[in-house]
């Protein structure tokens, strides 16, 4: 079962983001678990998941299982475009030891329930017994998983025990408190409303750069990530974290994954002039 805070973590890349950097996942993964964090999130929106090749999925849940060693939960996202690849790196995901498997809806369709019954249902068995969550993202899916369909999910899927809802504001969130379904918050600035609401944690993009501060706000109910987010929002997201990695003296290249697009010059050197002030 998950817990706490985790970090939606981001994916070492090398060669202009066209391939996997295997050397960087353990110094990556440690420095998380230095941080404080509880787990990680590999292969969501923050870790380019969706527009890697199934092979480098698998690879890449391989490599965070391998760096973690037990020492922090491994959640693999596995939504695809379609069905059968997501059930299969939900398979995979199981079977390489990962802790829990998260599936957003595919985008580009408009799905209507039964289809996303269907397709959640057979993601959750793919990867049974290991725990299943929804990974709900309107902004990114196009749509939301209707809250009907998640009771229906129960009855099929006795494995399914929670989601990660990325939404906002919180009216777009608060439809997802189900009881006896553990709620994690994606948007830092509604990490505490949801924990006093009886969110399980939080999956942050920001704790993929700076663990330390979302596990003090999820462990804690302290700390203010309000100016860390809206600075990093100035520039390309992915792409940002990776800087502050690098500055941060970690061997993670700044490559991300076409067509998401690194820094230039000038807002790389703007990023690390506030990181050396801040």
């Amino acid at each position: 079962m998950l817990r706490g805070a985790l970090a939606a973590a981001v994916t070492p890349l090398r060669a202009a983001g066209a391939a996997l950097d295997e050397e960087a996942f353990g110094p990556y993964v440690d420095f998380l678990v230095a941080g404080g964090l509880d787990g990680v999130l590999a292969l969501g929106t923050t870790g380019e998941g969706i527009l890697l090749s199934e092979a480098e999925r698998r690879r890449a849940a391989e490599l965070f299982v391998d760096a973690a060693g037990g020492r922090m939960a491994v959640a693999v996202h596995c939504g695809a475009q379609t069905t059968r690849e997501t059930a299969a790196l939900a398979e995979h995901a199981a079977g390489v030891g990962a802790d829990a498997v998260a599936v957003i809806g595919p985008p580009y369709y408009a799905l209507d329930e039964d289809a996303l019954l269907a397709h959640f249902a057979a993601a959750a068995r793919a990867c049974e017994p290991l725990p299943f969550y929804l990974y709900e993202f309107r902004a990114r899916s196009g749509y939301s998983i209707p809250p009907a369909l998640i009771e229906r999910l129960r009855e099929r899927s006795p494995n399914l025990r929670g989601l990660k809802v990325s939404n906002q504001p919180w009216d777009a969130v608060a439809p997802y408190l189900v009881e006896g379904l553990d709620l994690f918050v994606g948007a830092e600035s509604l990490i505490v409303r949801g924990l006093e609401a009886g969110a399980a944690g939080a999956v942050s993009g920001l704790a993929a750069a700076f663990p330390e501060l979302v596990a003090r706000v999820v462990h804690e109910g302290a700390g203010d990530v309000g100016e860390t987010r809206a600075t990093l929002e100035r520039f390309p997201f992915q792409a940002a974290i990776k800087v502050v990695l690098a500055w941060h003296t970690l061997p993670v290249q700044h490559d991300v994954r076409a067509p998401l697009r690194g820094l230039t010059a000038d807002e790389r050197a703007e990023l690390e002039a506030w990181l050396a002030s801040s």
